[in-house]
C-alpha cells in the first residue's frame, strides 16, 4: 500500500451540507473553512471575558444613540461568504433589523448572506489567529461587510500585523470604496468607529475587558 492510499481522505462540505450536518445544542463551535469542518477553541476566561463585555459595551452605546430597537447582537449567527465551501460563526455581529427581511435563512437557520445585515463584526483573536487575520478579512472584505474588527488583546498574531516585540492591538477595517482601510490602535489611543463614532474606550480599555 502506498503512503497515499493510507492516507483517510477528509470529506469536503458544502455550505449547504456544512448547515445540515451542524448539531442541534451543541456545546462547541464549528466553522467551515475551505469545506472543511473545523472545531473552533471554545471562548474561556480571558477571551469570553472580553467578548461578553465588548458586546456589552456595544450594546450601551446602541442605546445611547437611540437604535436598541433596530441594531441587536444575537448570541449566534453563521456569515455565508460568496465562497460556497465556507461559513463563519463571529465572536460579535451586529444586526440591522431594518433590513434584515431579505435574509430568507435567518429565521430557520440564524444564517447571513447579505452585508446589507450587517453594521459590524468582531473577532477576539485566539490560537487560531491566521484565519481572522486572512481568510475572515479577505471574505469579510468581498461580501462588503462595512466595518471589521480584529481585536487582539493576547497579542497572539504574526509579526508582520502587530509587530515585535510583539504587542496588544486592534485594527478596524472600514469598506471604502470596496477594499478594506485599516486602522491601528494601541495603548491609549481611542478607538474610532465610523458605525460608532459614540464608542470612546481606548485600546487598553478593551484589553483589560479580558481580565
Amino acid at each position: 500500500m502506498t503512503q497515499a492510499q493510507g492516507q483517510t481522505e477528509v470529506k469536503l462540505y458544502t455550505f449547504d451540507e456544512f448547515i445540515e450536518w451542524y448539531p442541534e445544542n451543541s456545546e462547541f463551535r464549528y466553522e467551515l473553512h475551505d469545506g472543511v469542518i473545523i472545531e473552533m477553541p471554545k471562548p474561556r476566561g480571558k477571551h469570553s471575558n472580553l467578548t461578553g463585555s465588548l458586546s456589552g459595551r456595544l450594546m450601551t452605546t446602541i442605546d445611547k444613540i437611540g437604535k436598541t430597537d433596530i441594531w441587536t447582537i444575537p448570541r449566534e449567527s453563521i456569515v455565508k461568504p460568496y465562497r460556497d465551501k465556507s461559513g463563519y460563526e463571529p465572536d460579535i455581529i451586529v444586526l440591522n433589523q431594518e433590513t434584515i427581511g431579505t435574509e430568507t435563512r435567518w429565521e430557520s437557520e440564524s444564517v447571513i448572506q447579505n452585508a446589507t445585515s450587517v453594521k459590524l463584526i468582531v473577532e477576539v483573536v485566539s490560537t487560531n489567529w491566521q484565519d481572522d487575520y486572512y481568510d475572515k478579512r479577505r471574505d469579510y472584505e468581498a461580501m462588503g461587510i462595512p466595518e471589521y474588527w480584529i481585536v487582539d488583546y493576547a497579542a497572539l498574531g504574526g509579526r508582520e500585523f502587530i509587530g515585535y516585540p510583539k504587542q496588544p492591538t486592534i485594527f478596524v477595517y472600514e469598506l471604502i470604496d470596496e477594499e478594506y482601510v485599516k486602522t491601528t490602535f494601541r495603548d491609549s489611543d481611542v478607538i474610532i468607529s465610523p458605525t460608532f463614532p459614540q464608542f470612546n474606550l481606548t485600546a487598553k480599555q478593551i484589553f483589560n475587558l479580558a481580565l
